[in-house]
């Protein structure tokens, strides 16, 4: 039996890096870009889970699960959207999360972004050495934008008030492939908790009171609010109705960026399901249990999965002609639902029913009486 002994395999130019280093103990290192799983440390980052609906004009988290537009002047749409052809069709995405700029704003405390937070315990047990130069993370994502400029992405880390920024340029109306690798560095300690750990923010425009001209890109610095980015270019944010799509977001240990990987809708929804539930028009509510002054009525609510921190709120329609019980009849409900109390696992909702006359103890279904009607859990970071 023969034997190859070298250090290292690389391709023919060797501008990557070596493939695969080995070292004298036997053991070696590898750059594997097949569809290896729990690599990514982003949620929803192909944009296929949408809970609380495709489509808002309203700032927040209003469209795709776990990415919240954000804006303050002006108007924007943001939307969950279909991909049907380009390059990250061909790599197997469906959907995209899209921002319409539908009125142009370029004050200096107005601006345009996307974030995402990753919850402080992922990365702290991801492997990443987040305070040694020598660990490194990578972001890759495809983005495409109607307007050709350069555009930045920061990232923040609260526990150690640290952020670092980098830009990227996009033409016109093509779908670009972006991937950045950043290394850690002394003082970006991140808690091993269910705190926020790092945020992406990829910047369309923000406003003089949040830039600075003397901003240093690629390098961790620490955190002002006013210093956020660079000075940045008003062109895509001064243009009715420019867009910008991005998908495929990716965030993996080490300083290559690979496949992306893809997970079931099923898988997708779950992870989401720990930040927020949302209970829709499509199924009952619970049961629920009359209190004894012939008004309020509670129903727990068991979460699908144990959620990232114990809701302190409900959102619903706003409209109580929403939601019906039923015991040996159906009664409308004249007030709620409102939050009752709730841990990580469980919650209670409480209905109003005025002089329903069914006494105390009574079990009823509590369930949506219009297309409309919803209950919303919230965990988010």
């Amino acid at each position: 039996m023969s034997t190859i002994k070298v250090n290292s395999i690389s391709d023919a130019a060797g501008a990557n890096g070596n493939a695969i280093t080995l070292a004298s103990d036997g053991t070696c290192t590898a750059k594997i870009t097949n569809n290896l799983s729990h690599r990514n440390l982003i949620i929803n980052g192909s944009m296929i889970v949408s809970q609380r609906g495709t489509s808002s004009t309203s700032s927040g988290y209003k469209a795709i699960d776990r990415w919240p537009a954000s804006w303050s002047g002006g108007g924007v749409t943001q939307a969950q959207v279909d991909i049907t052809s380009g390059s990250p069709f061909d790599a197997g995405f469906r959907k995209s999360l899209k921002l319409t700029n539908t009125t142009g704003a370029v004050g200096v405390a107005d601006y345009r972004d996307i974030r995402y937070q990753v919850e402080a315990q992922d990365l702290a047990c991801s492997g990443w050495d987040s305070v040694s130069t020598s660990s490194n993370i990578t972001i890759s994502f495809w983005a495409k934008a109607s307007v050709a400029q350069t555009y930045y992405c920061f990232h923040y880390v609260p526990d150690s008030t640290k952020h670092y920024v980098w830009s990227f340029a996009l033409s016109a109306d093509t779908w670009t492939k972006v991937t950045k690798t950043i290394p850690g560095a002394s003082g970006v300690t991140i808690n091993n908790d269910n705190g926020a750990g790092l945020s992406i923010q990829i910047s369309l425009f923000y406003g003089t009171d949040y830039t600075a001209s003397g901003v240093t890109l690629n390098t961790w610095q620490g955190w002002s609010g006013s210093n956020r980015t660079p000075d940045m270019t008003n062109t895509w944010a001064n243009t009715t109705n420019a867009e910008f799509e991005v998908t495929g977001i990716q965030l993996e240990v080490g300083d290559t960026a690979t496949d992306f990987e893809h997970r079931s809708y099923g898988d997708e929804l779950l992870k989401c399901q720990r930040y927020y539930f949302h209970q829709g028009s499509d199924s009952d509510y619970g049961f629920a249990i009359s209190d004894n002054d012939n008004q309020w009525f509670d129903a727990e609510v068991v979460f699908p999965v144990q959620m990232r921190a114990a809701p302190s709120a409900v959102t619903n329609s706003g409209t109580v002609g929403d939601y019906s019980l039923r015991r040996d009849s159906t009664k409308t409900v004249t007030g709620g639902p409102n939050f009752n109390t709730a841990g990580t696992q469980a919650g209670v909702v409480r209905y109003g029913c005025s002089s329903h006359g069914w006494g105390t103890g009574a079990v009823v279904r509590t369930f949506p009486n219009d297309a409309d009607a919803f209950i919303g859990w919230s965990a988010e970071l």
